[in-house]
């Protein structure tokens, strides 16, 4: 609501974050609190650049063919104006030679003139050959150029670099052509207590895809738990067989495939869920090709989807930043496509921009029912410092097995703690609550049943494994089912307005 009621008022996402509930007590690390500081000191020297560049605007004079004869003409006016006479020219004018004198003074004048100008920089031709000079005058005011626009390319660096994706956090909701979204998340807290109590409605007359995220392949985990909690219900559930690492055209196509095999295989309608880039990617498979799957499909959930862009995606690969100089972008590169083997593509198509051309092309069909489900993650420095939240991964080796498979190393890695790092970051930088990768403002789809719960869960809470499970709280199986549960409630619904606005 917060971000709604700015951007009616015209306002952008700050930049610093206001003081909030939370407090830290002197627990934020020195970097976060220097954020508004550094701000303002970038602000003020920038200032100060445009004000000392401005003194030398008068004297970077580029001799065009427009400006040289404005030049000259200065340059005899004042050649003119030291040789007119006075009463020194009329001592001289007594003797013989007069004329040579005033001669010898008119270029005597001239050379004091010309000698000043260039002792201050200042482009003058002589009244001899005004063309002679001009090449030597252009170089030297062309040095000056360069210096000062470094200085200024550096101020502009440093700007965009502490500014980073304040003014796009949120242009879903700031965007009037975008659909409004409706709140469903009492209704989503009703149907999950349900579950809790061993009450499910699932329908066994649909195929339930689950769409998995970025580094997806990398997550021996990543699904596995939910898909095996639909199993014992008797539902049919798939994980899509997907390159997670890949671009969101390429996942969406191969999501199509896969949605159209089911289709024919079973007769039965399929029901998505994707989490994180996977809601993205399932999202772009039924907005581009909605021709062929509308009679295939039944509705999409997406969790914790950067469906807006992500603030960490963006603030990595934006271009003119300071980061540019150690080569950030060039880092990321060689993890994604040379570490494990994926694509750049895949992590640029969750920048703002690239989403914003994306939606602006294809945005979703009016009649397909979609929920959005998106979550806060706790930073807290007992998260912080906990290691109990952790992910099994795999990654590549650089070797082969002997019967031809690639190697893999299993590794743990503590998402929980770094998920709680990122979103104090971006709590403290942009006022922005996110689940440490995704602004909660950012992961609901314009037109989609919203579900904002209470509960502090990360973006990594479907992936990892944590080893002190509270057993009064839900589990990510649960959730899931929740979420596809609201989802089929909210396709009845829509299905019997649209026949009622036919009848």
């Amino acid at each position: 609501m917060r971000d709604a009621e700015r951007c009616r008022n015209g306002e952008g996402a700050p930049l610093v974050a206001q003081n909030d509930d939370q407090r830290f007590d002197g627990l934020i690390p020195q970097l976060f609190t220097s954020l508004p500081a550094l701000n303002g000191a970038v602000s003020c020297l920038a200032q100060t650049t445009t004000l000392f560049t401005g003194c030398f605007s008068d004297y970077a004079v580029d001799f065009s063919s427009g400006d040289l004869s404005d030049s000259v003409v200065h340059a005899q006016e004042l050649e003119t104006f030291s040789s007119v006479p006075n009463e020194d020219d009329s001592v001289i004018s007594d003797n013989p030679n007069s004329s040579e004198s005033r001669t010898a003074v008119s270029e005597s004048s001239t050379l004091t003139v010309t000698a000043s100008a260039n002792h201050d920089g200042i482009a003058m031709a002589s009244a001899g050959d005004p063309y002679e000079n001009t090449g030597a005058i252009v170089q030297s005011s062309h040095h000056g150029q360069n210096g000062i626009s470094i200085f200024k390319g550096l101020i502009e660096r440093a700007q965009r670099t502490v500014r980073g994706s304040a003014d796009d956090i949120g242009w879903l909701k700031c965007d009037p052509e975008m659909p409004p979204v409706e709140d469903g998340t009492e209704k989503f807290t009703e149907i999950l207590d349900n579950i809790r109590h061993g009450l499910h409605k699932l329908p066994n007359s649909m195929v339930y895809l689950l769409v998995p995220g970025l580094f997806s392949n990398h997550g021996p985990l990543y699904f596995v738990s939910t898909k095996t909690s639909f199993s014992k219900l008797g539902l049919t559930c798939h994980i899509a067989k997907i390159h997670s690492e890949a671009s969101v055209e390429k996942n969406a196509k191969e999501i199509k495939d896969c949605i159209e095999e089911i289709y024919w295989g079973s007769n039965k309608r399929v029901l998505l869920l994707g989490h994180s880039k996977g809601g993205v990617d399932a999202a772009a498979a039924l907005s581009i090709y909605w021709s062929d799957l509308k009679d295939k499909v039944a509705g999409l959930a997406i969790a914790q989807s950067p469906y807006g862009g992500s603030p960490i995606a963006s603030d990595i690969l934006r271009e003119g930043q300071l980061g540019d100089y150690v080569n950030v972008r060039k880092l990321m590169e060689i993890l994604i496509c040379k570490v494990i083997k994926g694509d750049m593509q895949a992590l640029e198509d969750l920048t703002y921009t690239r989403r914003k051309e994306f939606l602006k092309k294809h945005p979703l069909p009016k009649e397909l029912p979609v929920v959005s489900f998106h979550t806060e993650a706790g930073i807290t420095p007992a998260v912080l410092a906990t290691l109990s939240h952790i992910a099994h991964a795999e990654l590549p080796l650089m070797g082969a097995l002997s019967d031809g498979q690639p190697a893999r190393l299993p590794v743990v890695m503590p998402l929980g703690a770094v998920m709680a790092a990122c979103a104090q970051l971006l709590q403290v930088r942009y006022g922005e609550k996110s689940d440490g990768v995704v602004a909660r403002c950012d992961a609901e789809a314009p037109g989609s049943v919203v579900v904002r719960p209470n509960r502090k869960l990360d973006h990594a809470w479907m992936v990892y494994s944590s080893l002190n499970d509270d057993p009064s709280e839900q589990d990510a199986a649960q959730v899931c089912e929740a979420l596809l549960t609201l989802l089929v409630e909210v396709g009845q619904r829509k299905r019997r307005e649209l026949s009622m606005k036919y009848e």
